[in-house]
């Protein structure tokens, strides 16, 4: 009877259906042995996937396979950091098995790290390293919830005396107060720079530029007040949120401020006529209403001896050039001292990436 039941359980188990097999997970990106990255995508009723990528500015077509997996192997993508983003029947948006995003006020680009060899300065690196701190407060200037970021040097924690500069760093209008690290990896550049004795040590503050939501870049009175409220939250809100919680230096000799696109705007207009608070000016890529900065530009002595450096970057091929060359030779003309780089590039993170760790080791010295 015993081997009836046997028999009966043998022949059972070879009629059942074989365990279905697990499918394989997908992975996108993926860096393959010979330096090349593949990018994937699952979509079996999708029409049409473009990969375009940052490194080359192109929107090549991703290939289906029987499974609906779309695919494509990208080969010799330079070292940097990059922004990447799927067309997908005519809709850009983020690799969504990618977990590294560009903050973006709308998110539409995932980011892509290739490490230099040697390293370059916004490649982790094996070197003290700061922390970044997240704070969200109840601004008392805007009456809501807000948030900021702040980056305190390696051995901050362990040094309990010594007081830091502060500089405001800002981000660009499609972006958010994490971009600087998140994307910019800010907190990087800072930690291999100051690891070389090239920057000094500092406490860096990243709030959000957008007190009144995004505006257009057109809507010239609506700017002009969100203008205004971010200076209410910069000045009522964070910059005493850092003093209270961080040691930051009261000088004002320790204060510097700066930022790209938007910030860079709003560096300008806030720093240079603030004089009383900032001594260190940078605009990346930004540009101003001379207006704006009227009473800095009418009194050349005055602004001079405050300033211990103006400093403007913009790209070769940057859509804000001619507004950065007319104010440099605004500048010129009025005796103002400032310093002026005209680079290669456009107006994007690869060039400010490069910006910051060019003005950072300027500063406070």
């Amino acid at each position: 009877m015993k081997s009836h039941l046997v028999a009966a359980f043998s022949v059972f188990m070879f009629t059942l259906p074989a365990p279905a097999q697990k499918a394989a997970p997908v992975i996108s990106p993926e860096f393959q042995d010979d330096h090349s990255v593949v990018f994937r995508l699952r979509g079996p009723k999708l029409e049409s996937v473009l990969l375009r990528g940052q490194w080359d500015k192109k929107q090549v077509p991703m290939t289906k396979d029987a499974e609906g997996l779309w695919s494509i192997n990208v080969p010799n993508v330079p070292a940097g950091v990059w922004e990447y983003s799927f067309i997908v029947d005519g809709l850009t948006i983020i690799d969504p098995l990618n977990p590294a995003q560009k903050p973006q006020r709308s998110p539409s680009a995932s980011i892509l790290q290739i490490p230099g060899d040697p390293p370059n300065v916004w490649d982790f690196q094996d070197v003290p390293h700061g922390t970044v701190h997240q704070h969200t407060y109840l601004s008392k200037a805007l009456g809501k919830q807000r948030g900021a970021w702040v980056y305190t040097p390696p051995g901050y924690e362990t040094d309990t005396s010594t007081k830091y500069p502060l500089f405001v760093l800002q981000h660009g209008s499609g972006d958010r107060h994490e971009t600087w690290v998140v994307h910019g990896k800010a907190n990087w550049i800072l930690d291999d720079l100051i690891a070389a004795g090239k920057a000094k040590p500092m406490i860096v503050l990243m709030i959000d530029g957008h007190p009144l939501g995004q505006v257009p870049r057109e809507a010239a009175d609506k700017r002009n007040e969100s203008l205004k409220a971010f200076q209410r939250e910069l000045f009522e809100d964070a910059i005493p949120l850092a003093e209270k919680l961080y040691r930051v230096s009261p000088e004002r000799k320790q204060r510097a401020i700066a930022g790209l696109s938007m910030g860079g705007w709003q560096s300008l207009s806030i720093g240079m006529t603030n004089l009383d608070r900032f001594a260190w000016i940078g605009s990346f890529s930004g540009a101003v209403d001379e207006n704006e900065i009227k009473t800095a530009l009418d009194d050349a002595a005055g602004t001079n001896a405050k300033l211990k450096l103006l400093w403007i970057a913009c790209g070769e091929k940057d859509f804000l050039l001619e507004r950065n060359t007319q104010l440099i030779s605004t500048l010129t003309t009025r005796g103002i001292t400032h310093e002026w780089r005209l680079t290669s590039g456009d107006h994007s993170w690869p060039v400010w990436r490069d910006y910051l760790a060019e003005f950072a080791p300027k500063l406070f010295r």
